[in-house]
């Protein structure tokens, strides 16, 4: 059963967007393209591509509306946590989280904006493959989605957990809206499948137009580096070491 959870309050998109500002504009160089492709009004999915632990906050100030992002509920502790909660951020079990879908169109169902990097963890950034979660609240919302590709917040051989200098020039580009739809007679999970898909597929088509228009190539196969006992422990309860 889902548990109801309130919406987070309007004032927290709010004091949170010049923060946004100040880390896209003042600690990095950020271009950032496509602003008009986004609805003024209504719902909206925004779907990046995840290559790194900036990724979300330089959508987040990128966006010319602000938005809800899920994070990874790990997150949500001491004080970064209380930052992600008073931002209006939404925390997501990232094996299964219901709660945190029905919350999310929840927020669509009032009209606001929800941000995802369907990738699930920081990779190649390429989008080859997605979660079906974004299908799900696209499909359950009628909210339009918009792809989002972020580019040089990590590059070349540079490890998952990088963060880059300050200055670093970033790149992010908002791409043409898109909807999906169930069809008559169609299966939910051939919806679902279907829906993924596209939205695969737009954003990966997305990123490859962003690269070319930038020359900002995606980070190369990340290379290892050296283990914390903590990695160990979750390499060897097959848990993801890498998060949002």
């Amino acid at each position: 059963m889902v548990t109801e959870q309130a919406l987070p309050a309007s004032w927290t998109r709010f004091w949170s967007r010049p923060i946004g500002w100040l880390i896209d504009h003042v600690v990095y160089r950020t271009s950032v393209t496509g602003r008009a492709n986004v609805p003024a009004a209504g719902p909206v999915i925004f779907a990046g591509n995840h290559i790194s632990m900036l990724d979300g906050p330089v959508m987040f100030g990128a966006s010319p509306r602000p938005m809800h992002i899920l994070v990874k509920k790990e997150m949500f502790a001491g004080f970064l946590g209380r930052v992600l909660r008073g931002s209006g951020q939404i925390p997501v079990d990232r094996a299964g989280d219901r709660a945190a879908l029905h919350l999310g169109k929840a927020l669509l169902d009032a009209g606001r904006c929800v941000g995802i990097l369907p990738e699930g963890t920081r990779g190649s950034g390429a989008a080859e493959s997605i979660g079906n979660g974004v299908a799900w609240l696209a499909l359950n919302s009628g909210a339009t989605v918009i792809p989002v590709a972020i580019l040089g917040t990590r590059t070349g051989n540079e490890h998952r957990d990088h963060i880059p200098r300050p200055r670093r020039r970033l790149y992010v580009s908002f791409g043409e809206p898109l909807t999906v739809q169930r069809r008559n007679g169609e299966p939910g999970r051939v919806s679902m499948d279907r829906a993924a898909a596209e939205i695969r597929d737009a954003l990966a088509e997305h990123i490859r137009d962003a690269i070319h228009t930038t020359g900002q190539d995606l980070p190369k196969d990340p290379v290892p580096g050296p283990q914390t006992p903590q990695h160990r422990q979750k390499a060897v309860a097959g848990t993801p070491a890498d998060h949002h």
